[in-house]
């Protein structure tokens, strides 16, 4: 992910009306545009892929609510500022919508996984490109722990004495190629074992085709036993010998290791700043959907139709 820095604008972002919803059949031409100047803003190539794949707003199929009064694209452009940049939602630049519009999106988007659908229909895309079939047969478990801020309560909230951290445990399941499938925070005092069934069991609910999970030694004991025989799951755990020394790439566990790496150079991961569990959850999908959609732009193939659900 790159360092979301002040770029020049390309002539095809300034000098082009833009073409989402909100600009075509909403009310956001009566907002100012803006100037793409930040390297984590949405290129057009980024753009071309992400616009046919965006949730339709409820008031464009009848369902009510006013038409939307602020650009799709400077809306996604703000949030991945503050993912990438870590701020405040008060400190989002001038430039953008008013910040209390874009945590509105924001929280659309939470509270209806919209962030979660969008990533899984780039992550299909990627594994179509690299020649996988849509849904994954096998996947790569772990856990993160990391500092809370004060924002953080009490409640969600704990000491992980392995690492010393008071804070909050992420735990994220990947394929093969390091691709989020799911994502779970919980307090960092929650064992693996504990969070792993309810990891795996999350895993198994949303992708019927897994058969073979890799872990690391944290998940040895109950929980293989578990998976096996409620989850039909073959948890696999690759150690570490003990007599080697020094860094060495563990079979598989490399794979979400990665994943790892890339989503803390997101500032507003590098900490957990979220008072509720969901909004921590939801800040991991959008920090990883930004990879996602440069890796695609890159590739430069056409996107497959969806169809996509109204936003509540």
């Amino acid at each position: 992910m790159s360092h979301c820095g002040v770029r020049a604008a390309s002539a095809s972002s300034s000098g082009m009306l833009c073409d989402c919803l909100a600009h075509r059949l909403g009310n956001a031409a009566d907002q100012p545009d803006r100037t793409r100047r930040y390297g984590c803003d949405l290129t057009d190539a980024e753009w071309a892929i992400v616009r046919p794949l965006l949730p339709a707003p409820a008031w464009l199929n009848g369902k009510g609510g006013r038409p939307e009064g602020y650009c799709h694209r400077q809306l996604i452009d703000a949030v991945r500022y503050l993912v990438t940049e870590g701020v405040r939602w008060a400190s989002l630049p001038a430039d953008f919508p008013k910040w209390r519009a874009v945590y509105r999106f924001f929280r659309r988007w939470r509270d209806n996984d919209f962030v979660k659908e969008l990533y899984g229909r780039l992550r299909t895309m990627l594994r179509a490109r690299a020649g996988k079939k849509q849904e994954p047969t096998a996947a790569i478990i772990d856990s993160q722990s990391v500092k809370a801020d004060a924002t953080v309560g009490a409640a969600t909230r704990g000491y992980d004495a392995g690492k010393k951290i008071n804070g909050r445990k992420r735990h994220i399941a990947v394929d093969t190629l390091g691709l989020l499938l799911t994502v779970l925070v919980t307090a960092a005092s929650v064992k693996d074992n504990d969070a792993g069934r309810d990891l795996l069991e999350q895993l198994r609910a949303e992708h019927h085709r897994i058969a073979l999970v890799w872990a690391d030694g944290g998940y040895t004991g109950w929980l293989v036993a578990f998976a096996a025989t409620v989850l039909a799951l073959a948890l696999t755990v690759v150690k570490r010998n003990d007599d080697t020394k020094g860094f060495v790439v563990l079979p598989r566990r490399w794979v979400v290791e990665r994943s790892f790496s890339h989503h803390i150079r997101a500032r507003r991961l590098a900490r957990d700043y979220e008072t509720r569990i969901d909004s921590a959850e939801a800040m991991a999908w959008w920090a990883a959907s930004i990879p996602a959609t440069r890796r695609l732009a890159r590739c430069g193939r056409p996107t497959p139709r969806h169809v996509t659900r109204s936003a509540a």
